[in-house]
């Protein structure tokens, strides 16, 4: 009788609450407002012909490495930062491998190394969700293959110090370490001007949060030149559309719109967490396109509030299943409009469920602590 193999059939399934999103989507870290208007020009001018033929994805590879100031051979384009991470699962590990992670953080990483057999070890954060360095260096050894880091984290927004992850890199040259700058454009910190300074250094980048490309699906893995021949043959040819390889050139080449976009969203980050201090509400200072924090301790409260804010139009997400997340829930930053509209409703559905907190005892403690 046909089995799956054993990793598949353990394997945890992600399953993305996207039904019924309608009203203001904050609960998918998207672009809430779309992408550069250049980009759905050139959408206009795609003709039947165009997507008759297999994409051609090197010439725009050449044009990212470019804009990105690599070396084609250091960037292979990939369908979302989502396939990038099974590449280098597939080229990395296998059955007796050890991958870790740190947790919370986005949860395909755990999925994908499993489906590629190696045991995922989860070290939990620090106090108020910091990167814990410590930790993950105490448990490299030599089965460690796969390191994948969030950076920025995603849900909690922390942003682990640079030194850091090359220090984690330089005590793992047996491993391959993926950081993952899905939320860089929010932040600004990368260690790609630094990638040379470890051989086994993988870094990720997205084109679904600022560049509002979600839909098409396109990221970049950015790798060292010796290594990348081998991601490359464990991906399909014609991995990325025809579509997204002919809207990203253009994307890029409106960053005027990308910084108007971002600006907005840090102001927008800023007041949000002004206004979860004057609710006495905890929360998690982000560097990232979203906020993290905690209506109550329970599960059940953040349930309650996350109904509560799409019965008024505004979705939220639930992040109580995270590790060290109870109660609390996530909020996706939207341009200056988008922000006057969430303060409003926020301020109501907080009246309505009469929720309740207390400050920091430490003024200038702005975040809240693992229970």
């Amino acid at each position: 009788m046909l089995s799956p193999r054993e990793a598949i059939r353990t394997l945890p399934s992600y399953h993305p609450p996207l039904a019924r999103r309608t009203g203001l989507r904050l609960d998918f870290n998207e672009n809430t407002v779309g992408c550069s208007p250049s980009v759905v020009e050139r959408l206009r001018g795609i003709t039947a012909d165009d997507l008759a033929r297999y994409p051609e994805r090197e010439p725009v590879e050449r044009e990212v490495a470019n804009f990105l100031g690599l070396d084609p051979t250091e960037l292979l384009l990939t369908n979302g930062v989502d396939e990038a991470i099974h590449l280098l699962c597939q080229t990395y590990l296998g059955p007796g491998d050890e991958a870790l992670i740190v947790v919370p953080t986005y949860s395909m990483y755990r999925i994908y190394m499993m489906s590629a057999g190696a045991d995922v070890i989860s070290i939990p954060a620090a106090d108020n969700f910091q990167f814990p360095a410590a930790g993950v260096r105490n448990r490299i050894n030599p089965r460690t293959r796969l390191i994948a880091i969030a950076n920025p984290n995603n849900p909690t927004g922390s942003l682990a110090p640079a030194g850091d992850l090359l220090a984690i890199a330089q005590a793992a040259p047996h491993a391959a370490i993926l950081i993952d700058e899905a939320y860089f454009e929010f932040c600004g910190q990368t260690l790609l001007t630094r990638r040379r300074e470890s051989p086994n250094l993988f870094i990720a980048r997205t084109f679904s949060k600022a560049y509002g490309l979600a839909g098409l699906r396109i990221g970049a893995l950015i790798g060292p030149p010796d290594q990348m021949p081998a991601v490359c043959r464990a991906a399909s040819p014609y991995n990325v559309n025809a579509i997204a390889l002919a809207c990203l050139p253009e994307a890029l080449a409106d960053q005027t719109y990308i910084h108007n976009y971002v600006a907005e969203i840090r102001d927008s980050r800023a007041r949000l967490e002004h206004t979860l201090t004057s609710f006495g509400l905890k929360f998690w200072t982000s560097q990232a396109n979203f906020v993290l924090f905690r209506v109550a301790q329970t599960a059940a409260d953040a349930a309650a509030f996350t109904d509560r804010m799409r019965a008024r139009g505004i979705l939220v997400r639930d992040r109580s299943s995270d590790p060290g997340c109870a109660g609390c829930v996530r909020i996706t930053l939207g341009p200056r409009e988008h922000t006057d509209h969430l303060l409003r409703v926020l301020q109501e559905t907080i009246a309505d469920l009469s929720i309740a907190a207390h400050q920091p005892d430490n003024p200038s403690e702005q975040g809240a602590s693992l229970p």
